[in-house]
């Protein structure tokens, strides 16, 4: 646990992947470890500082400077860019009204915009494709039509319209598909879309592309009216279908042109359908994608004799199922499998299911017993963890299990080749999951063990100030000595990374947290057992004190310097005196010299607290300590420390007590070291001669 958590035990160099090996991998620390580009982050600081940048009308709606005039793609990115942030609403969507703006991708998926905004901004435009994936309910399936009907234009060549997840009134019956002449790929997964409704969308004379996933219909007899077209059709969980199966292989039967088909199921559901199309020969000439994922009773042999003679075929899913563990699926040239077979499989499932949480729980939990030991670092797969926990935030099973992956691609030296803000992603989403479900104890675990890696504590940026207050809450929970051991470990390091303000706000948790870790004091003090967790605590203690006077208060008020006399007159090891204040007269002479053992390496924020301390000629014991502590920090890291002493003005303090006359010897003797010692590096920041 100690290589685990000092970040001095452990290069901080990234190991790339082998490209040979992993190319995908190598691309993702290319992409993750390469600046954002330009236009990226000029659209984030005009998202950041719309409402600055702005006018205003009077109806409360923004309205861009007039000289301002955007490309098309770069609308489409900043309609996208808004989007993504959650900033695209009523008061801003109102910037696209203008002609100034001209777009023709838009992306408003999860957008709470109402149906006068969607029209006023949007719909006036030349649009080629719109995505209103899980739009509001205040904008509904039936508005979005009507609206985008309204423009001539759009009627003729709008070209792909995505509608998964979103809403319909309930007094809405037929939904008018049939304006939208130009129409190539539509999707209503997850819609209340209906048999009458699919009749309807087979006539478009354009369509090519069809997803009908998770909705009402009952039967796809009408896709024959678009069998000449129809080149791709995706029918996941079709719950509520009332055919037989021979009556719906008929049809797909008759379906000559599709080159993808998807019948993947729950696997729950226990469907068989997908085993009575694999024992079809006449069936699906000129497919090249086929998804049966979930399906029961799939055999390798049957999977390998359909795919035999079909030799176009470049994707097969079978994930949940029994199939794709022969060695034809990894001989193949060519062939991509999304099972759980193997990691390459598995990478292949996250990927293209990320949108389904029941398949993306289902590779999890397969990755997850894959990498239970793995030695390689797998940056292409940890990224697609990030996107299965970003896509299913409210999804339990979902959240566990990427927590459990998460660790298994970073443990011990893993996380070395993994760029850092790839892992800052991961671990802003683990603090996410913990805010969604704060009572899930076992995934509060995996968040605690994923604060234990180095990497990650010490070079990674996340939120320390929320990381701290959960990490202080469960130190009080009195969990296992192993657990406990970790919380007050992070603890220490978290609580130097703290500024004294945001110590001051943890003000309820830095009172339970220093009664926890006074009482653990207490018991190894008891114990006469100077472990690893005794001087973590002690680590913890200091740093939370340091500069917190209510800190320092809740230390007394829990008898803490009596617990630290008994530490003193407990134990002899340096290392732990060193973290009890150092008082301890004739053996903090020795500190500065060459026959101090120890070698950890304590930090400051500030030397301001030890002046008043300096100043104390009545009590030479707290000035040797104060010196002491000085010299060995300015000894370890002279060109930090050297340069803090010379900015807050504590050079001088030191030039006072070597020349006082009722100064201590030893303290004149450590204040003239430290003036003389690091003379050199003084002089690097101070003009003026030296006292």
């Amino acid at each position: 646990m100690v290589h685990f958590l000092h970040p001095g035990l452990s290069p901080r160099t990234i190991v790339s992947p082998d490209a040979r090996k992993d190319i995908l991998g190598c691309l993702v620390v290319q992409e993750e470890a390469s600046p954002y580009s330009l236009v990226n982050i000029c659209l984030n600081v005009l998202v950041a500082n719309l409402e600055k940048l702005c006018s205003e009308r009077s109806d409360g709606t923004l309205c861009l400077p007039e000289h301002w005039s955007f490309p098309q793609e770069l609308a489409d990115r900043f309609v996208g860019m808004m989007t993504w942030q959650g900033k695209l609403t009523d008061r801003t969507a109102s910037i696209f009204q203008s002609n100034r703006m001209k777009l023709k991708l838009v992306n408003i998926q999860k957008a709470k915009i109402s149906t006068a905004a969607f029209v006023k901004a949007f719909c006036h435009h030349k649009l080629i494709e719109l995505d209103a994936t899980a739009v509001h309910t205040d904008l509904s399936i039936p508005d979005i039509l009507s609206g985008l009907c309204s423009n001539s234009w759009i009627q003729g060549n709008l070209r792909r319209l995505i509608l998964d997840s979103t809403s319909i009134p309930r007094d809405s019956r037929l939904l008018f598909f049939g304006q939208l002449t130009g129409l190539r790929v539509l999707s209503v997964f997850n819609v209340c879309f209906h048999s009458e409704d699919l009749a309807h969308v087979s006539q478009l004379p354009k369509l090519e592309s069809l997803d009908i996933s998770n909705t009402l219909v009952t039967n796809i007899s009408a896709l024959l009216t678009c069998k000449d077209r129809l080149r791709s059709l995706t029918m996941h969980y079709l719950k509520c279908l009332t055919m037989t199966k021979p009556q719906i292989l008929a049809v797909i039967r008759e379906l000559k042109c599709l080159l993808h088909l998807d019948i993947s199921d729950h696997r729950q559901l226990r469907s068989d359908l997908a085993f009575h199309l694999l024992q079809q020969k006449d069936i699906l000439p000129n497919i090249e994608s086929l998804d049966i994922s979930g399906g029961s009773y799939i055999t390798d042999g049957a999977v390998e004799l359909f795919i035999q003679q079909r030799p176009a075929m470049q994707f097969v899913g079978l994930l949940a199922t029994d199939a794709g563990y022969s060695d034809f699926f990894a001989a193949k040239e060519g062939l991509r499998v999304a099972g759980g077979a193997n990691i390459s499989q598995i990478s292949e499932a996250l990927s293209c299911y990320r949108n389904r949480s029941c398949f993306v729980k289902e590779a999890l939990y397969r990755l997850f017993t894959e990498t239970f030991s793995t030695q390689v670092t797998m940056p292409a797969i940890l990224k697609l963890v990030a996107v299965g926990m970003r896509n299913h935030p409210l999804d339990l099973p979902v959240q566990f299990t990427a927590s459990a992956c998460a660790l298994n691609l970073t443990r011990q030296g893993l996380a070395r080749g993994m760029p850092v803000r790839l892992l800052s992603e991961v671990t802003c989403l683990l603090f996410q999951a913990l805010k969604t479900f704060p009572h899930y104890q076992q995934l509060q675990k995996n968040c605690l063990l994923s604060l234990t890696n180095s990497r990650i504590l010490v070079d990674v940026p996340f939120n320390r100030f929320d990381a701290a207050k959960f990490v202080m809450r469960w130190l009080c929970k009195h969990e296992s000595p192993k657990m406990q051991a970790m919380a007050v470990s992070i603890t220490s390091i978290l609580a130097l990374q703290l500024s004294p303000e945001q110590t001051a706000q943890l003000k309820e948790e830095v009172f339970m947290a220093v009664k926890e870790l006074l009482a653990i004091v207490k018991q190894k003090t008891a114990e006469n057992l100077d472990d690893v967790t005794l001087l973590f605590t002690l680590k913890a203690l200091w740093n939370l004190t340091e500069q917190s006077p209510a800190a320092c208060r809740h230390f007394i008020e829990n008898q803490g310097l009596a617990i630290f006399i008994q530490v003193l007159e407990t134990f002899s090891e340096t290392a732990i005196q060193s973290k009890v204040l150092g008082l301890l007269y004739a053996t903090i002479q020795k500190w500065p010299s060459s026959s101090c053992k120890m070698t950890a390496l304590v930090t400051y924020r500030s030397f301001k607290a030890f002046f008043p301390l300096l100043g104390n000629f009545s009590q030479p014991e707290v000035q040797l300590w104060a010196l002491w502590a000085m010299y060995h920090v300015c000894s370890k890291n002279p060109s930090k420390y050297c340069k803090m002493l010379v900015e807050e003005e504590g050079l001088q303090l030191l030039c006072d007590i070597r020349e006082h006359s009722e100064a201590d010897p030893q303290a004149q003797q450590i204040a003239a070291s430290i003036v003389d010692d690091f003379k050199m590096h003084f002089m690097n920041y101070q003009r003026p001669s030296l006292c």
